[in-house]
Order: C-alpha cells, then structure tokens, then sequence
C-alpha cells in the first residue's frame, strides 16, 4: 500500500485542493463578496440622476425594454465591479457619488408647500386623541381576567369556525381585483379589470349601481369611513384608482365620478381612505405613493422610497402612519405628521402584494409574492411571526374591526331576535321572585358584556387570500389557522370582513364574487 503523502493529495487533479479548485472557488467568493457590497453601494433613487451616473461613467444610459428599477440596478452591477477592479471598499466609491448621496438625502426632504403644512398639523391633531384612547382601552383590557379572555375567545373562535360558504355571483366580465364592504356592511363594493365598479346589496347580491369612468383595469377600491352611515350621499362616499393612472371620486347618487384626480405616471394599484375621510392615498407602478385632499381633490404628496413599483398602501385607525408595500420585496410605514420613515420592513423574498394594520395600532400584516405573512411589531421594530399561509401568492390580508356603529347594530339585533336565551335565562337566575331591579341591573351587565367581547373581538382575527384558491382565517394573536375556505377559482384576488362579523366576502380571477357567513346565518 502506497503511503498517502501531501504530494499524492496535491497530483489528483479531482481534489479540492487543487489549483483549478482554489481558482474556481476564489472567483465564488468574490463574486458573492461583490454582490454584498452592492447592497451597501449609495446609488440615487431618482431616474435621472441613475441615466447622469451611467453616462459619467460610460455606459449606455438606457437599454432596450429597460424600466427605471432595472436601469438603477445595473448601475449598482456597473459600480460593484468598478470597485471590485480597484480593491476599494464599497462604501467608498467615489468623491461624486458621496456627494450624490447626500443631494439624494436633501431632495427627499425638500420643502413642502402650505397646504401639506396644514395637512400635517391636522393629522396630528385627529391622531393624536385617538392613539391616546386606544392606549387607554388597551390598559382596560390588559386587566381583564384570564377566565374572561378565555370564554371570549372560546366563543369568538368557535363562531369564526362556523364560515361558510354563502353563495356566489358573476360579478363582472373580467377578474374582480377587489371587494370591499361599506362602513354598515349592507353593501359590497367590487373593482374589475373591466374598467368598473360595482356595488352590491348583500347578501342578496343584487348589483344596485354600476360606476364607469375609468379607461383601465380597476386596482383599489375604498369607501369613505362614513359612507352608508352619516356622509351625504351625493358627496365622496368611494374613490377607485386604475391602470390608466386616475384616481375617482364617486358619490351614491351618480355613476358619473365626481372628479378626476391626475398625478400618477403609471398604473394605480391600490387605494385608501384616511380615518378622518379627509384624505386619500393611492399607491402606483410608478414607484411612488401619493396623499390627495378629498376636498380640494389636489396632490398633497408625492413619496417615493421605493426602488420598484409600489403595489399597496393602508393608513393605521390612529390617522398617524401610513404604510406602503412595493415589489421590491420592502415595506415601509411612514409617519403622516412629519414624513420620516417610521420603520422598514424588510424580510420578504418576493414583492409585497397586502398590507394590513391591526386595530391596536401597533402591530402590521405584509402577504407577499413569497407565499408568507409576516407580522409585524412596530414597538420592537421587527418581525413577530412568519406564517407559511398559502402555496401560491398571498393577494390580499383584511384584519377584522369592529366599531360603535357595528355594535349598536349588533345588540339591536340580539334583542330583536326571538329567542332571547342568553337574557331570559340570567334574568330569572337573577330574579327567582320577579322583581323588576333586578331585571335592570342584569340587562346593563349583560350589555356591558356584549360591549366588552366586542371590544376584545375587534383585531382578534384576520382573512388572507391566495392564487391557490383558498380563503383562510386566521387569529391575531397566536396566529393559527382558524378555518379554511374554498373557492370557484384558481386566485383569489381580494378578500374582506364586514364590520357587523356577519359575513366574508372574496373576488376572484374567474369574475366572481363569493360570501361567507357563519352556519346560524346559513
């Protein structure tokens, strides 16, 4: 037997110590150092100054079928190997491109105009009582008993298992992109790529109004946070944005919108309404989001920060922050009273197709191109949870929130039922002789229960939606998978709760609508 020596080792040209494996290896590892550094290269967000770079450092400014995000990552390709070639460290990467960042930085804080001026001191003074009452019912909750939360949630969850399926509606000739349901839950409001909206009675899912005014597919729908309870019906009750880059203002009284609001360079992908129903934001393909006046119907903000299109935008019940999701894979929340970036959400793989706060105003839901939902903690600034929730595209996430108005709708209800069982059965526990006291005593205990399971539902749950065809419900708090809905269709586009926790409702890509609702509504 030959003696294995360093020699032998050195002449298997298979070995891994080889010299054309240490090569092959080195160009690996430099090529995987380079692209970390890339991530860390400052670069401009702004179009023209990424076609100015290319040209100063002479490349072709722009390729064929090239957009903005790709041009500016070719320009990072272009830089990481310029840097590479040198040997410098790739925060260093030159005297020109150190003083770029910082016009960067100074550009995007530029001066507003008046108008956003007063805008910001109006958010602060609407948000800023309503974080501070939420702050104080959390500290009424965190001292509720672990018996009571328990029943609660036996008792929510147990009705929220009950889903099922409805009914079905052809909703329009092309896929229905959203659905979402008005302030009162008794109407359903549907964007299609057909270029309309429509809005529905439910659940007997007659179609009451049909708005057309746009020339492209219908992205986002939003309601006004007072339609269909105290808002005049010929004044903004619902806004649309689509892909012909307008946004709509329509009222219930016309299917002609109100006005036209201009701005956007490239499709509308999602809408939302303000809490206070002053404002609108609208997020676009042109890698920016947007804040419009209701009133005025004039743009407010333009806000970029993200390097690829921005595809979803929702405000937080609070009114202070905004949060916006893009295909670049990154979130961002942003603070509405002074424009800085609150916190990034940056854990996602693919692009950011939902996003969704939670009623206690602190924690947010992202479904993604990834197949996840991440949830978000904005005290601790980082990811909570991921849930694997479908196998295809996560299209759409909706937290349940229940409000006053629902809940006197609620209670209106139970006592107008036939069967009064719960009351009827404390009242005589109560009241064994028939004192009437005693039966006022117990119906104000009784409603003030009704009151505070309300309050706890509120946030307790969420719906997500996915292009492998299922709606699935899951809770907030432990995150587990609650129940498992089917569909007629292969993607689910949208997905919605009505506030009244009567009834679900999901748009689909084969133009039909379905309503969910628990078994004893059946």
């Amino acid at each position: 037997m030959s003696e294995l020596t360093l020699d032998n080792l050195i002449d298997d040209g298979n070995y891994l110590g080889s010299e054309r494996a240490r090569q092959e290896n080195k160009v690996i590892l430099d090529e995987l150092e380079r692209k970390k550094k890339a991530r860390t290269l400052a670069v401009p967000t702004d179009d023209n100054r990424v076609k100015a770079r290319l040209r100063e450092i002479g490349e072709p400014i722009t390729l064929f079928g090239e957009r903005a995000a790709d041009r500016r990552d070719r320009l990072i390709y272009v830089l990481s190997q310029i840097n590479a070639a040198r040997g410098d460290d790739a925060m260093a990467v030159d005297d020109d491109s150190s003083s770029e960042s910082s016009d960067e930085e100074e550009e995007f804080y530029t001066p507003g105009s008046m108008e956003l001026l007063e805008a910001r001191r109006h958010l602060a003074e609407y948000s800023l009582p309503r974080a501070q009452k939420r702050v104080a019912q959390q500290r009424i909750d965190c001292k509720m008993p672990l018996k009571r939360i328990i029943d609660i949630r036996k008792k929510i969850f147990a009705e929220v298992k009950k889903f099922g399926n409805l009914g079905s509606q052809i909703g329009d000739e092309r896929p229905i992109s959203q659905v979402r349901f008005s302030p009162n839950s008794e109407f359903l409001a549907t964007g299609s790529w057909s270029g309309t909206v429509k809005i529905w009675s439910v659940p007997s899912c007659v179609n009451t109004k049909v708005l057309r005014g746009h020339g492209d597919r219908v992205g986002g729908v939003a309601w006004h946070p007072q339609a269909t309870l105290s808002q005049n019906p010929d004044a903004v009750n619902l806004v649309s944005g689509a892909g012909d880059c307008n946004l709509n203002f329509w009222s219930l009284n016309s299917e002609t919108p109100l006005s036209v609001l201009k701005g956007h360079k490239d499709r509308v992908c999602r809408v939302a309404f303000h809490p206070s129903g002053e404002y609108v934001a609208s997020a676009s393909f042109d890698t920016s989001w947007r804040l419009w006046d209701v009133a005025s119907s004039k743009e407010l903000l333009l806000q970029e920060g993200h390097s690829k299109e921005v595809y979803s935008v929702e405000f937080q019940n609070d009114g202070a922050l905004v949060a916006s999701g893009g295909l670049d894979a990154i979130g961002r929340v942003w603070d509405l009273r002074t424009g800085r970036t609150a916190m990034v959400l940056d854990g996602h793989v693919q692009a950011i197709y939902s996003i969704a706060f939670s009623p206690n105003g602190y924690q947010i839901a992202t479904g993604s191109g990834d197949d996840t939902i991440r949830i978000w903690d904005m005290r601790s600034i980082r990811a909570l949870y991921t849930i694997p929730a479908h196998t295809s595209n996560v299209a759409d996430v909706r937290f349940f929130y229940g409000d006053d108005v629902s809940f006197k709708s609620t209670v209106t209800s139970i006592a107008a039922a036939p069967e009064v069982t719960m009351e009827g059965t404390e009242k005589e526990k109560a009241n064994p002789d028939g004192d009437g006291n005693e039966d006022i005593t117990n119906d104000k205990t009784t409603e003030r229960d009704l009151e505070e399971e309300w309050k706890y539902r509120s946030g307790l749950y969420f719906a997500s939606a996915g292009y492998d065809g299922f709606v699935k419900i899951w809770s907030a708090d432990d995150w587990q998978l609650l129940r498992t809905l089917s569909t007629d269709a292969g993607k689910v586009m949208s997905v919605d709760l009505s506030r009244d926790a009567k009834l679900l409702a999901s748009g689909t890509y084969n133009r039909n609508f379905q309503l969910f609702a628990p078994e004893d509504i059946l």
